[in-house]
């Protein structure tokens, strides 16, 4: 066993670089453009509240934004690994009226889309560390979201208290 291995990797460092390797190409190849075509919609505008046979209410998100969700899940070309290190998410939002809209209920909504669409593993603090550069603008003819994700070098995620 020990001569097959020997005969794999003639230099004992071979194996180790051939592990880094294989680290690295697990990292996902950033920055990621994404454009998503069509006027931006949040979740929390116009819920939906059903009332279920015990009483119990539930709120779900409105028909627009499940209508949005759908169009941008179907233009999002699902990667091989979802990306869990550190990023910083700059969106533009391109809205096609001038009307005041909350940046960060629109954050939130595309984060979520983000996540499940299998881009992010997750839209916690440690994934999404920054949303620098985020800006809502206007464009009437073309209303989209541009979408870029950026390695954050140097950042360090949180501590839980179970790895303290």
């Amino acid at each position: 066993m020990g001569y097959r291995n020997a005969e794999f990797y003639p230099d004992p460092t071979a194996g180790l670089a051939f592990a880094r390797l294989a680290r690295a190409e697990r990292r996902q190849a950033l920055p990621i453009k994404i454009i998503l075509y069509g006027a931006p919609r949040t979740k929390k505008n116009h819920p939906q509240i059903f009332k279920k046979s015990s009483g119990r209410r539930i709120v779900a998100p409105s028909k627009d934004y499940i209508e949005y969700e759908k169009r941008c899940l179907a233009q999002i070309r699902r990667p091989q690994r979802a990306i869990s290190e550190a990023v910083n998410v700059c969106l533009l939002y391109y809205m096609p009226t001038r009307r005041r809209v909350d940046k960060t209920n629109l954050e939130s909504a595309l984060l979520d889309i983000l996540v499940r669409a299998g881009v992010l593993a997750d839209d916690n603090r440690d994934v999404v560390a920054a949303t620098d550069g985020s800006r809502v603008l206007y464009d009437k003819q073309n209303p989209r979201v541009e979408i870029t994700i950026t390695r954050m070098e140097g950042y360090q995620q949180w501590k839980t208290r179970k790895e303290d």
